[in-house]
Parts: structure tokens; C-alpha cells; sequence
């Protein structure tokens, strides 16, 4: 399955991109099963993704657990806890 990825904040900053599309093993089902696909692809996304539990998913913009399927998802966003200010 081919699915768009959007990086937000300091997760972008340490991938070093805003999005991409990629394709996604029939292994990976959940949001988290993604964010553990994600680490092995690179140190950069092993940084960016070092502390998954503070990592918030949105699929097709809805905010989403991590154990929410991604199957049929055309986007994700992953992106740092926000902030008020």
C-alpha cells in the first residue's frame, strides 16, 4: 500500500523533509506498526521517532490513536504533542 506522509514540527526538522509518499509493507496495519516501520528506515527517523509515545498520528486529517488501522488511509500526519501559546 502506497500512503502520503506529512511531517509537522521538530519530526520534519529531523527527517529533513515536509512529506513523502511511500510504500508500506502488508506488515504494517497500525499506526504504530507504522511509526516502528518508520525508525528502520534511517537515523534521521530514528531520531525523529525515538519516543513514539509522544508522537500524534492523524489519518486523512482526523486524529487518530496509534492502534487505529491505517488500511485505505491517502494520508497520514505524524507530528510532536502541541503546545498552547
Amino acid at each position: 500500500m502506497k500512503v502520503k506522509l506529512v511531517y509537522f514540527a521538530w519530526v520534519r526538522e529531523r527527517i529533513d523533509k515536509p512529506e513523502e509518499e511511500i510504500e508500506v509493507p502488508e506488515t504494517v496495519v497500525t499506526g504504530r506498526d507504522l511509526l516502528n516501520h518508520l525508525k528502520t528506515l534511517g537515523e534521521e527517523y530514528e531520531a525523529a521517532l525515538q519516543y513514539p509515545d509522544v508522537i500524534r498520528l492523524a489519518i486523512n486529517q482526523e486524529h487518530v490513536d496509534h492502534d487505529e488501522p491505517i488500511t485505505g488511509a491517502r494520508e497520514i500526519g505524524i507530528f510532536p504533542p502541541m503546545t498552547g501559546g
